[in-house]
């Protein structure tokens, strides 16, 4: 017994490590391919200099806000109007929006919403609205904690019409201010290479490779359309990945991008703060499926934790430390773009059991509490799941 559930051990030992090896190797050679918008040829202005709408949605944004708009407004391109919309807030971002907006009429449009209609999530629905009103070529979805380099906008447009996108994600560069917070988000990065691989966005046969992020969304008018636009996707907490996958299945051209420091966030403070920030989209990321975030916990464990554990018998030494020298090959390779330390894949394994608590406690609390908080409102599990796009 004790050799067959040996061989059974080591077998999927090296299961796993085979499978990091070809995740890694794969990454190596394919993040080259990706075009990075801070070399030479994409200092240039756009082809048409397309009219471009940028909108900003904000609830309860008053720390934030006004950096933003202020990086949107120093752009260096000329052919852009920002769209700030106040979205039912309790604090100062509407006046504050109001301000600036009043400072520069010709390139600031503040709205203001104060009821959100049924079956509308706040984000999507400030969104639509603003898209509706919006002619330009180009529309670009945005947060309100994003901070822009002056040549973000005019890079970002060049690649996108000499590439002919009809989607584009600039990817976003995560400030960071603690030790902790790198070794999350380093470890996101690597598990997020298991869901879409960045070199493969471009590729319309790879259909699982879709990109969507928050931070930056850059679309065609047209594009966003012929998709029916955000009113398939009302209710959906994940509105941006959501939104890449369906430009993906339209078989629209979807295009990546990097761009150290062109787009700058910082998600929150702190491991524990990312946690709060993530609690409340993860389950929807598996659309409230309870046996699929189970599922994504084992495998967590599986690839990300056990190998650690593995170092310490002998069938499976071997293997493990293949395992965490892929691992730590995948770190390097996506460092230099993100920027993040490769010297954080030594903490992935913690990383890993705090991203599976955090998978956890967003079911945990989703299910305890019937629905989601979000921006002081509340959506009904039961709605979420009635409108929830497809997981595939």
């Amino acid at each position: 017994m004790y050799v067959t559930f040996a061989t059974a051990v080591r077998v999927i030992a090296w299961g796993v490590a085979l499978a990091w090896v070809w995740q890694a190797v794969a990454a190596l050679l394919g993040m080259p391919r990706v075009p990075n918008l801070l070399l030479p040829q994409y200092d240039e202005q756009p082809e048409g200099e397309p009219s471009l709408t940028v909108i900003v949605p904000a609830c309860n944004e008053a720390a934030n806000i006004a950096a933003c708009l202020a990086s949107l407004l120093d752009q260096d391109y000329g052919n852009v109007q920002v769209v700030a919309i106040n979205d039912r807030s309790t604090d100062a971002t509407g006046s504050i929006i109001d301000r600036i907006a009043a400072a520069h009429p010709t390139r600031l449009r503040a709205l203001h919403i104060t009821e959100l209609p049924p079956e509308w999530l706040g984000k999507t629905h400030a969104l639509a609205l603003a898209a509706r009103q919006s002619p330009t070529e180009f529309l670009l979805f945005t947060d309100a904690d994003v901070i822009y380099r002056r040549d973000a906008l005019r890079r970002s447009l060049a690649y996108a019409v000499k590439s002919e996108a009809d989607h584009l994600v600039t990817v976003p560069t995560t400030i960071i201010h603690r030790w902790d917070e790198a070794a999350v988000l380093g470890f996101f990065q690597i598990f997020g290479l298991w869901a879409a691989r960045p070199w493969k966005i471009a590729d319309p046969k790879a259909a699982r490779d879709a990109i969507g992020i928050g931070a930056f969304n850059l679309l065609r008018r047209s594009a966003y359309l012929q998709i029916g636009g955000l009113e398939g996707q009302r209710m959906d907490i994940l509105e941006d990945l959501t939104l890449g996958r369906r430009i993906k299945k339209a078989g629209l051209r979807q295009r990546i991008a990097f761009g150290r420091g062109l787009v700058s966030v910082h998600w929150a403070s702190g491991a524990l703060g990312l946690v709060e920030v993530m609690t409340k989209n993860l389950f929807s990321a598996f659309r409230f499926h309870v046996s699929l975030l189970l599922l994504s916990c084992v495998w967590l464990g599986v690839f990300c934790v056990a190998p650690v554990t593995g170092l310490a018998f002998g069938p499976t030494r071997w293997p493990a430390l293949v395992t965490l020298a892929a691992i730590a090959l995948g770190y390097r390779t996506m460092s230099r773009n993100s920027g993040i330390s490769a010297w954080n894949a030594l903490l992935s394994p913690l990383s890993a059991l705090l991203f599976m608590y955090t998978l956890l406690r967003s079911m945990y609390f989703t299910l305890k509490q019937g629905g989601v908080m979000w921006r002081g409102t509340f959506y009904p599990l039961a709605t979420l799941r009635k409108n929830a796009a497809p997981l595939w």
